[in-house]
């Protein structure tokens, strides 16, 4: 068994997650919540049986990298530019707010004050699995919903560079805005390498082959890949790189036929994401981190929907949409883990206020979902009226 330690791992993930689906579709759960659960039972803190959770979650974050390739696809360069100019002073000052809140629980239970940052900064950010996973792309409405808060979530992930930086060099004993400052130099670079690219070599190969199926499917993911490996390597993230290659490619005829290709290839690899988020948390500190990590996400899961409401409305949403999006937008980010992943690393935090956000991240994963099954349309919807693909 132990030379197909993966071969087993992926056996128990994918049919415990049939299991568990199954009792979180009668329960009117989120299969998302259903894919954490398990990883909790059958984590290194769990039952045991499925031990390298770090592999798991490797393998899971290509899924977040094919999740932005897809939305790029859907989105044309001009369409981003409009967006990200009307939700700029969205993104950065509901950043602020959240920063303080979760500053402020963590100073209150006597976290150090790094540690108390580090917890205000993992709940500045939403989630673009859960915001987008259960977005429905075949309403007309909520294409410009999701239009609205993928640019939210698109310089929430901006703003998650710096803050990853920031740790770094906190972690080094200084802060470099120089540093920083030429990270985001290099962004205008790859955008205007993607699209040169796009312009004189992969226009002429979709075009060239386009009856070949195969032949597309293979290139799409192979330029999906390449540059999200192009930004990991300049500094940035390799979710951004994937983004970028998915608008340069956006307004081609092709677009559609990659994206409902590459759909299954997502899916498989959000499973092993979610399950290594569940897998990830240890247990043994849940005593100590139960009740400061249940009144934060109290907290997040009230104020995030009234934030992101009122300011929306405040750049000229209306207030039906500007709720919606408040709702979708009410849990904390995937990102969240990464970064007390890193601090523990660097030795900036404790295990305990790791433990902190992850369960955290975990309860506003498992409400949120389950609001927005229950309230909004979706594709995972248990009511025929609020399910839409």
């Amino acid at each position: 068994m132990h030379e197909n330690i993966l071969f087993f791992s992926i056996f128990l993930i994918f049919t415990g997650a049939a299991i568990f689906s199954t009792v979180a579709l009668y329960t009117r759960q989120s299969l998302l919540v259903a894919y954490m659960i398990l990883g909790v039972a059958l984590g290194p803190w769990g039952l045991g049986w499925v031990t390298n959770a770090v592999l798991i979650q490797n393998i899971g974050d290509v899924g977040i990298v094919f999740l932005l390739f897809l939305l790029g696809l859907h989105l044309h360069p001009q369409s981003l530019l409009h967006l990200l100019k009307k939700v700029s002073w969205v993104a950065l000052v509901s950043s602020v707010i959240f920063l303080l809140l979760g500053l402020a629980v963590g100073w209150l239970f006597h976290y150090t004050w790094m540690e108390s940052v580090i917890i205000g900064a993992c709940a500045m950010f939403s989630s673009t699995i859960i915001g987008l996973k259960l977005l429905p792309t075949t309403v007309l409405h909520h294409q410009h919903t999701g239009e609205v808060m993928i640019g939210i979530l698109l310089l929430q992930d901006l703003i998650a560079i710096l803050t990853l930086l920031f740790v770094h060099s906190a972690s080094l004993g200084n802060v470099s805005w120089i540093m920083m400052s030429l990270k985001f130099l290099q962004l205008p670079f790859l955008i205007v390498f993607a699209f040169i690219f796009e312009r004189f070599v992969l226009r002429k190969l979709f075009r060239r082959f386009d009856r070949i199926r195969e032949y597309m499917f293979l290139l799409a993911i192979a330029w999906c890949l390449s540059l999200a490996q192009l930004a990991n390597m300049m500094g940035l993230s390799a979710e951004i790189g994937a983004f970028t290659a998915g608008v340069s490619i956006a307004t081609s005829p092709i677009a559609v036929y990659i994206a409902e290709s590459l759909k299954p290839v997502r899916d498989f690899f959000l499973v092993l994401f979610f399950f290594a988020i569940g897998a990830s948390f240890n247990v043994g500190y849940f005593h100590q981190v139960a009740i400061p990590a249940l009144l934060l996400a109290v907290l997040l899961l009230l104020a995030k929907p009234w934030v992101f409401r009122i300011l929306l409305m405040q750049v000229g949403e209306s207030k039906s949409v500007a709720g919606e999006i408040g709702v979708r937008l009410g849990q904390i980010s995937e990102f969240s883990i990464l970064l007390v992943y890193i601090s523990v690393q660097e030795s900036l935090i404790s295990q305990a206020a790791s433990s902190l956000v992850q369960l955290v991240t975990m309860l506003t994963f498992i409400v949120s979902s389950y609001l927005v099954v229950l309230r909004y349309p979706t594709p995972v919807a248990i009511s025929d009226r609020l399910r839409r693909d």
